[in-house]
């Protein structure tokens, strides 16, 4: 068991250090990360030799033992068998072959009882780790009788929800809001201020610590996860794409999608062009997270993903951050098209992407300080939305002055 979860602290340390490579590289930390392995390799290795050792004294032991009782009889039996001519033999040749047949017999099992010890070591601290995941219980739990909502309209309501990630602090309190289907609501405010949590509630990542929230007005934990899910779409801030071709990706919450679905969903979502500069096509692979792909164009492949599944609820989070203006203006055309007719969660922190956005919700210190649309907002003087306002515009006067 100790050997089994210091080879868990090697993988840990390569799955942490290899996708952060770049990282790394960058402040120069490729010889304290190798210390850092070789550290826990060598504890591994020792563990490892101690076992080795253990097992190379107690097998040959055990063998010695086994073949010396055979030894033994041996060593007991010719002396009375090779008695001189006319005396009594103390053993009869088909008495001693018949008992040495009997421990031959004796041997077997117990050779095979002390081979059988490693392996029983290493299943029985093997199956406790499999089971350690097995036994484990989920957060997030369906009722016996789920509800299914077809079709989904998307109205959603927090009813005073609170949530804390570890039980103790509350990263929401008492968040109450309604959005009608077919709205567009804007999430902003500092950060920390829980418009994440949000909406990892709404997907049901997690469930309310106190509240409750409703989706078409039932209760989200009596419905189904997975029929809900499906009717539930969610571009990030960074992308995921699998290892696989560009058409795989797309087509990831739709496999059955035919290829000129999969095309339409593309333009839709500005990414035909560049994508038919690829070499492949649709279908060129595009490596593993999508390395091969710019930060746009993974996002893009995204959104398409996104409107070929056709959302009732979507979630944007931070969809533009990242990018060039250029690529930024492209992925705000797919956009609006994406969210045409659809329940919209946006979270941003550059406020001009949200113009399309029915009303804006301010979250500050887990709670909903200010609600309205744009106008309303800006015209509270002491608002927290005017003074975000107020700050982007003055941080993009001294890039017009450079300009």
């Amino acid at each position: 068991m100790r050997a089994w979860r210091k080879w868990s602290g090697v993988t840990d340390i390569l799955s942490d250090t290899i996708p952060g490579m770049r990282v790394v590289k960058t402040f120069n930390q490729e010889e304290r990360e190798a210390q850092r392995f070789d550290r826990r390799n060598a504890s591994v290795t020792e563990e490892y030799n101690r076992i080795h050792r253990m097992w190379t004294t107690f097998w040959p032991g055990l063998m010695l033992a086994v073949h010396g009782t055979t030894v033994a009889v041996w060593a007991f039996a010719l002396p009375r068998l090779l008695e001189g001519p006319g005396a009594d033999p103390g053993l009869s040749a088909g008495t001693f072959v018949s008992f040495l047949l009997y421990t031959t017999m004796f041997i077997g099992p117990v050779e095979i009882i002390g081979q059988m010890a490693r392996t029983m070591n290493r299943a029985t601290s093997s199956a406790h780790r499999v089971f350690e995941v097995l036994d484990t219980e989920p957060e997030i739990v369906e009722q016996p009788r789920p509800v299914r909502l077809e079709p989904l309209a998307g109205r959603v309501s927090f009813d005073s929800v609170t949530f804390g990630y570890d039980g103790v602090r509350q990263v929401l309190r008492g968040v109450s809001f309604d959005v009608e289907p077919g709205e567009m609501i804007g999430l902003v405010g500092p950060s920390g201020g829980g418009k994440t949590t949000v909406v990892n509630l709404i997907a049901r990542f997690h469930d309310t610590t106190g509240g409750t929230i409703r989706i078409d007005g039932v209760d989200i934990r009596s419905l189904e996860i997975g029929h809900y899910r499906r009717q539930m779409g969610m571009v990030l801030q960074d992308p995921y794409l699998f290892h696989g071709t560009v058409v795989e990706n797309i087509r990831y919450g739709h496999p059955e999608a035919d290829l000129d679905r999969v095309i339409e969903a593309g333009k839709a979502a500005n990414a035909h062009d560049f994508i038919c500069r690829l070499p492949h096509g649709y279908d060129t692979v595009v490596g593993e997270r999508g390395q091969t792909l710019s930060g746009g164009e993974r996002q893009r492949v995204s959104i398409a993903r996104a409107i070929l599944h056709d959302p009732r609820i979507l979630i944007l989070d931070e969809a533009t951050s990242a990018v060039d203006t250029e690529t930024e203006r492209k992925i705000q055309e797919a956009l609006d098209r994406l969210v045409a007719g659809r329940t919209v969660f946006a979270i941003a922190h550059r406020l001009s992407t949200l113009h399309r956005a029915s009303r804006l919700f301010v979250m500050k210190d887990g709670r909903l300080a200010e609600a309205g649309t744009h106008e309303e907002l800006l015209a509270n003087p002491n608002g927290i939305y005017r003074r975000l306002h107020e700050m982007q515009l003055e941080m993009q006067r001294p890039r017009q002055r450079e300009d």
